[in-house]
């Protein structure tokens, strides 16, 4: 695999429909399926760094694929918009090129009306959830039980949406009723059970390898057809969620991620929060890749070398 990050998707033989922060998305030819690309493009608080982290793109669709299989497993009726790795009968579709540079970081996926929000779950007070609770004792608006301490799990998992705001712009935490008012009292119940079925399974499984999900974010679209609501994007990966040791954990302080937080940290840090432009110096992209990587192996069991065989 190539030690360069791909930052940018140079797919021509299908029509890009659209490019977010970190995935492009290509029509298909039947019309009723999209070709998912995952670039090794990074962002932090809403903007997107000057270089990349190799590999990550690889990690997160293979992550999210291993995910798609692990909650399917675990709910019953549960529905997303995965359907296999790599555009399907590639030969016909795309260059020989074009096919090694997909390899592993693209998926075939159900066309869907996605809902315009992100639908955030939380088991741990951490994060922005922390300082809305140190003023207020809630979370996004939502009263919570006192006396938590940082990084202390809540009692039940809650359902904490945001807008999802348009390339550039900034997801704007919401409560579950502003939620509601956007999606139609027809689905918003829908989608926050999911959301919460989702997080329950997803860290019930990585619990058992000896992670903790502190919180997380899904995505969900509807077949205007059927009428059903399927879970779309990514699933459970470092980028949309906060992973933690759980060996090291420990209440009362930030921990140690397997994660993005590592970037945050540094721009922090560095006064460089917000900031566009920002390139990352070698030290910090190999600590993340570091992470994502322990990350991946320690959830599916495998190395990511040995997740690309066959592909």
């Amino acid at each position: 695999m190539s030690s360069e990050a791909l930052t940018s998707i140079p797919l021509t033989s299908l029509p890009r429909l659209s490019q977010g922060k970190v995935r492009d998305l290509f029509s298909l030819p039947d019309n009723h399926t999209l070709l998912f690309v995952t670039s090794d493009r990074i962002s932090a608080y809403d903007v997107i760094l000057k270089n990349g982290v190799s590999s990550k793109g690889v990690i997160l669709t293979l992550l999210s694929a291993e995910f798609f299989k692990v909650l399917s497993s675990r709910i019953p009726g549960l529905k997303h918009h995965f359907i296999g790795l790599g555009p399907l009968s590639a030969s016909n579709i795309v260059t020989a090129e074009e096919q090694q540079m997909l390899r592993g970081r693209s998926m075939t996926v159900r066309r869907l009306k996605i809902f315009p929000i992100e639908a955030i779950v939380r088991g741990y007070v951490t994060g922005s959830a922390w300082l809305e609770y140190q003023k207020s004792q809630t979370i996004h608006g939502i009263e919570q039980v006192p006396g938590l301490s940082q990084c202390q799990q809540l009692p039940q998992p809650i359902y904490t949406p945001s807008t999802k705001a348009e390339l550039g712009e900034k997801d704007i935490n919401i409560s579950p009723a502003e939620a509601r008012k956007i999606v139609g009292d027809k689905y918003a119940s829908r989608i926050e059970d999911l959301a919460i079925a989702c997080y329950k399974a997803g860290a019930a499984y990585a619990e058992e390898r000896g992670i903790i999900i502190a919180d997380t974010k899904f995505e969900f679209g509807l077949d205007e057809e059927t009428d059903e609501i399927y879970l779309v994007d990514e699933v459970l990966t470092p980028d949309s969620s906060r992973f933690w040791s759980k060996a090291d954990y420990e209440v009362g302080r930030e921990q140690d991620s397997f994660d993005k937080q590592v970037l945050r940290n540094w721009l922090t840090s560095n006064g460089l929060k917000g900031k566009p432009d920002v390139q990352m110096p070698p030290e910090v992209v190999e600590k993340i890749k570091g992470r994502y990587l322990e990350l991946f192996e320690r959830l599916t069991g495998n190395t990511l070398e040995d997740a690309l065989k066959g592909l």
